[in-house]
């Protein structure tokens, strides 16, 4: 690899000098640069934005912009993660383990698999978008967001029918127990039967986001979790629902949260605007440019859903109590996740702009700045989550047993969170250098095949609960390992410097 190829790309992997850009869109049409400053003054005004505003990212103390950045995103996550524990607590503590288990066990593996593929392609509209909208290319803009729901709706409809259809295949392939295939195959059809309007939530978010507004993505999460919980009451205590009741009640929420997203799009007066009559005219090059950057990104979480059901799939022939502690255990582990996930993507930002700016060694303190601090915050968890372990999983069941087996899981796996932060977060760092393809191989080998091949033949020798939970921190030392060397033989190969392009006036 050439070195002046690694850092100076646009977003969908082709290279362009800052010369070329002002010869160039990135669909290669011609424009005038003065049209084009003349357009950008016009759409700063219209957007309320100050032209000469410092960009916080590339300037500023690293560790506080880092700060500002991760919070708005880990606070979103949590309202999230707080939207699905409802369903947890409430059902485990109104309907018993059986319906815990089929709200949280075989089908959140399922489910996550579908809606993580998803969320990456959204990632790739995220970006495509935010990159035409800080260019102030308006219609450009304008295309993207319509083939953008275009998308959404289309992968709504097939994932809907899909899901719908295959759900019994799927629970058995998942060695679902026969005690649970009812209620879990209930709450799988009609959470799948809603399928287009949750796409249209992460779409419809994503594109915020990418116009510079975090915040009110942030408070649609915040009115869904305050709907779910009285709903989750009146389905499931209320009316005696069980799993299919807490089913009803998510749905319900996330119909809402599309609903306003509609809202606020439609009405919106930027470039952004969602005009319905426009929904149907997709862009092919846009749509090219989508899915070349959110498919990896899907294909990566795939993988990761695809290892998680495999491992379900070995703890449910555990029997129930050890798939409601299990259950649980999920519901509080993933706080872990959504810090270290939120980090991941702040480190990708901070790179990725910092690199773009010229300002390399920036970057090069970004990652480790955003490594040292996820580092502390993922030790932090692992103590908080080990020593109250019994407290919180009271909150999700009352029977003892399940409680017992989910302390002694809780406690196995916070031993090893510190490990998962290296592959997180050079991970984040290398896809920041434009580096998208190698990640996703070493997550797909040494997440997926490597957790799949462990239970495979690990159990044949082991066959108990502390051998199946050993293939997460197996898996993690081997992908840290491979990211450390790649990362290593990457900065070597390319370096981390200025290249010649960049200092073009």
């Amino acid at each position: 690899m050439k070195r002046d190829r690694g850092f100076n790309k646009n977003p969908d992997g082709a290279s362009m000098d800052r010369a070329d850009q002002r010869k160039e869109n990135p669909d290669g049409s011609a424009e005038n640069s003065t049209d084009q400053r003349k357009e950008g003054k016009k759409a700063a005004v219209r957007n309320g934005v100050e032209e000469n505003s410092t960009n916080q990212i590339t300037e500023g103390i690293i560790w506080k912009q880092i700060l500002l950045f991760f919070f708005p995103i880990l606070l979103g996550s949590v309202f999230q993660q707080l939207y699905n524990t409802a369903d947890a607590v409430i059902v485990g503590r109104c309907a018993g383990k059986e319906a815990l288990s089929a709200v949280g066990g075989s089908t959140a593996s399922i489910i996550n698999i579908f809606v993580g593929f998803f969320t990456g392609i959204a990632s790739g509209a995220t970006v495509v978008t935010a990159h035409f909208f800080g260019g102030n290319q308006e219609k450009r803009v304008s295309e993207t967001v319509h083939t953008s729901f275009m998308i959404s709706l289309c992968a709504g409809v097939v994932f809907a029918a899909l899901g719908i259809a295959c759900a019994p295949v799927m629970l058995r392939l998942l060695q679902t127990p026969e005690e649970l295939f009812a209620q879990s195959l209930s709450y799988m059809r009609i959470y799948f039967a809603a399928t287009p309007a949750n796409l249209f939530y992460i779409m419809g978010a994503g594109i915020l986001r990418a116009a510079g507004d975090s915040r009110r993505p942030l408070y649609f999460l915040i009115v869904s979790c305050i709907a779910n919980i009285p709903l989750d009451f009146l389905f499931v205590a209320g009316l005696r629902m069980g799993a299919k009741g807490a089913a009803i009640a998510t749905v319900l929420c996330q119909i809402m949260s599309a609903v306003m997203v509609f809202v606020v799009l439609n009405r919106e007066r930027a470039c952004y605007r969602l005009v319905p009559a426009e929904m149907f005219h997709c862009s092919g090059r846009i749509l090219k440019r989508v899915l070349w950057i959110g498919i990896p990104a899907g294909l990566q979480s795939v993988t990761y859903g695809l290892s998680n059901s495999v491992i379900q799939a070995k703890v449910n022939s555990f029997g129930t109590d050890n798939i409601a502690a299990w259950s649980a255990y999920t519901k509080l582990d993933g706080l872990y996740w959504m810090t270290v996930s939120a980090m991941g993507i702040a480190v990708t930002t901070f790179v990725g702009q910092n690199i773009g700016a010229g300002k390399t060694e920036r970057a090069k303190r970004s990652m480790w700045v955003c490594m040292g601090m996820t580092m502390v915050m993922a030790g932090v968890l692992s103590i908080f989550f080990y020593s109250f372990a019994e407290i919180f999983f009271s909150f999700f069941v009352e029977d003892m047993e399940v409680i017992a087996l989910g302390v002694s899981q809780l406690h196995f796996l916070t031993r090893f969170y510190l490990i998962y932060v290296v592959v997180e977060i050079l991970s984040g760092t290398l896809r920041g250098m434009e580096c998208v393809v190698v990640p996703t191989i070493i997550s797909i080998l040494l997440v997926c095949v490597l957790r799949v091949a462990w239970v495979g033949v690990a159990l044949r020798f082991n066959n108990t609960m502390e051998t199946v939970m050993m293939s997460y921190p197996v898996t993690w030392i081997a992908a840290a390992l491979a990211f450390i060397i790649y990362y290593i033989f990457y900065i070597k190969k390319n370096g981390l410097r200025p290249q010649k392009t960049q200092s073009r006036p």
